[in-house]
């Protein structure tokens, strides 16, 4: 089941187009990163999804229904940018407001309840301007669990938390997806540590969805490849297919090409040498994860 679906989704502020042509699945139990540069569009996209912004074109359908519907706004949880949080007023203070403004019956119950699955039952009634920021966004994500979503839509919940307020967020979005099932679509630029968690991808650049891919794709794509320069790059695509029967390579920019089929660089240095095609440089490289989003993603600069 489709948790989520957009088709050729559409925003603009002024002449710039921050969403264009967005159409992304979300599929019931997956934890989806979606991933781009500051400004790539990621936010404006989140805040489409989870009614708090208009597309200009385009749809939204939630567990199958408009995204208006209210049934299917019920069963989503959302955490934008910073928590919406009172400073002044305890962990279960604020808990207890947003329950109040939900008309929640079960408010307390439910209140004690997420304290505990958050790990902030033993400082509920500590403001929460004395929390840390690790804990300041597990309180958020247990405002957005109040309705006891199936569907929750994060935006960037790990920005400026340190490496142990990453790993408290992360093991409790891995906990909520595997034991409670549910459906999480997280935003972040911090690629390795959304590598951690995601089951699948989605690449957004310049407003545009690049790229929508699984985990496991994900890994077989982040191969080994022989990095070769050579003077000659176009002779040298020749003679990998015509005498070595390659087609698994890319041409790069200054005579720079990465092979993926299986061959050495003995091989490679034979037949190119046969040819005449000097090799400059050859070795093996490992393809990171965080390298292939770049590449997706249009470079290092725009990480």
């Amino acid at each position: 089941m489709d948790v989520v679906q957009t088709k050729m989704l559409c925003k603009s502020y002024g002449k710039k187009r921050a969403v264009d042509q967005l159409s992304m699945t979300v599929r019931q139990g997956d934890i989806y990163g979606f991933i781009g540069r500051n400004g790539a569009g990621k936010s404006t996209a989140l805040k489409m999804l989870a009614g708090l912004a208009a597309p200009d074109a385009g749809e939204i359908a939630l567990f199958g229904k408009p995204v208006t519907d209210a049934v299917a706004r019920r069963r989503t949880g959302i955490l934008i940018e910073s928590p919406g949080i009172y400073p002044k007023l305890s962990a279960q203070e604020n808990l207890m407001l947003k329950a109040t403004l939900l008309g929640l019956a079960d408010g307390k119950e439910r209140m004690r309840e997420l304290l505990a699955m958050v790990g902030l039952s033993g400082v509920e009634r500590k403001a929460v301007r004395q929390f840390s920021m690790g804990m300041k966004q597990r309180l958020g994500v247990a405002m957005a669990l109040l309705g006891s979503p199936d569907f929750l839509i994060l935006d960037e919940p790990i920005n400026g938390l340190d490496p142990e307020g990453m790993s408290e967020v992360r093991e409790l979005l891995q906990r909520l997806n595997r034991e409670r099932g549910i459906t999480i679509l997280l935003s972040s630029h911090i690629l390795g540590e959304l590598h951690k968690i995601a089951t699948c991808y989605g690449i957004i650049r310049d407003g545009r969805l690049v790229q929508e891919i699984s985990a496991k794709e994900l890994e077989e794509k982040s191969q080994d490849y022989l990095y070769v320069r050579v003077d000659r790059p176009k002779e040298a695509a020749v003679c990998l297919e015509r005498k070595l029967g390659m087609t698994a390579y890319e041409v790069r920019p200054q005579g720079e090409l990465r092979i993926f089929d299986t061959c050495t660089g003995e091989q490679i240095s034979r037949a190119f040498g046969e040819e005449g095609i000097a090799v400059q440089e050859l070795y093996r490289h490992k393809m990171g994860l965080e390298e292939y989003f770049l590449n997706q993603m249009g470079g290092e600069e725009h990480a």
